[in-house]
């Protein structure tokens, strides 16, 4: 089994979350797929995101803040 990190975009509300997550390849017809761990952290991030939770969001990787450039 090969592992090779991404970096993943969560975006939620007016936040981008960006994540580093370790993609694990092997033989099978599944692969790249993420770790449980992965996972339950991209969904950890999500929820602090949408609860506006930065601080908890922060611990995960960069966040971004978006903004409208006209109207």
């Amino acid at each position: 089994m090969k592992y090779r990190k991404k970096i993943k975009y969560i975006h939620e509300g007016q936040y981008v979350a960006e994540v580093e997550v370790k993609l694990m390849e092997d033989e099978t017809g599944w692969s790249p797929y993420l770790s449980i761990e992965d996972a339950y952290k991209l969904d950890d991030v999500r929820d602090a995101l949408r609860n506006g939770d930065l601080k908890s969001a922060t611990k995960y990787g960069r966040i971004y803040e978006l903004r409208p450039v006209t109207h």
